[in-house]
């Protein structure tokens, strides 16, 4: 393969590579940077590509690995990241004035519930084992096959379904618990209040009942409430959306949060 065509394959893929890094990461700036590195790697390397695998996929591999290195060093967020980090802005009055001047200049400054639950999604995945939550934005959001995974994270078959079930299940689980999108009995209320502070005129009940996953919450099908976010995800470019300058700096804030946050 060419420079050339290098060039042009991986301008291709770009989009969907910082979307993964960004939501693997936490941060803008890591994303950016891993980026430019798998760029630079994938040049380097280029003539080992043998096209025993995507291109796709070959960069996806290089940009996990260069992630991992980064993300090992660094201790899993908790469970509760959205208690957290709730809790740090409402303690925090600079972090709602910079978020009201994002809303109300930004061409991205819009809050959209729809947005805001693949953000929860984000964060909350951070909890899991690094493994687990690779495997679940490869497979269910960016749509690789098993095998495809197995190249990209260097293990075997059995190991990606096993990350995967545990995964989900964790995931499944935690949104149980914590989602009021979901189970009346769910104990945040993050996309409804923000909802009310950002767009204050707005019927968040009505505009909720526009997803899918809150119109089917009712009918407890765990799995597929599951399946719903990822379809979320898959919808959302964290860097492109209407929303994504807000909600970018959500996660920073967040970031920030829980590198401070005690063990």
């Amino acid at each position: 393969m060419t420079v050339e065509l290098f060039n042009k394959e991986f301008e291709g893929h770009l989009a969907q590579l910082k979307s993964y890094l960004v939501r693997i990461t936490a941060s803008v700036a890591d994303a950016e940077d891993i980026a430019q590195d798998t760029y630079l790697k994938g040049v380097e390397k280029i003539n080992t590509f043998r096209g025993e695998s995507s291109l796709k996929t070959w960069l996806f591999t290089i940009a996990s690995n260069l992630a991992k290195d980064n993300l090992k060093a660094q201790k899993r967020w908790t469970e509760n990241v959205t208690d957290i980090t709730k809790a740090a802005a409402m303690s925090n009055p600079d972090f709602f004035k910079e978020a009201m001047q994002i809303r109300m200049t930004s061409p991205q400054g819009q809050f959209e519930a729809k947005e805001h639950i693949a953000f929860c999604f984000t964060c909350i995945s951070k909890s899991l084992p690094l493994e687990q939550q690779l495997c679940i934005f490869l497979k269910e959001v960016y749509e690789f096959k098993v095998n495809e995974i197995t190249t990209i994270l260097d293990t075997t078959e059995a190991m990606v379904k096993y990350y995967l079930h545990t995964g989900r299940s964790k995931m499944i689980h935690i949104f149980d618990g914590r989602c009021a999108l979901i189970n009346k009995e769910g104990i945040c209320h993050q996309c409804s209040e923000l909802n009310g502070i950002f767009n204050p005129k707005q019927n968040t009940q009505e505009e909720l009942m526009k997803i899918d996953l809150v119109k089917e919450a009712e009918k407890g099908e765990k799995e597929h409430l599951f399946d719903l976010r990822m379809r979320i995800l898959k919808e959302i470019d964290p860097f492109q959306s209407k929303a994504a300058e807000l909600q970018l700096h959500h996660l920073e804030h967040n970031r920030k949060v829980m590198e401070k946050y005690p063990d």
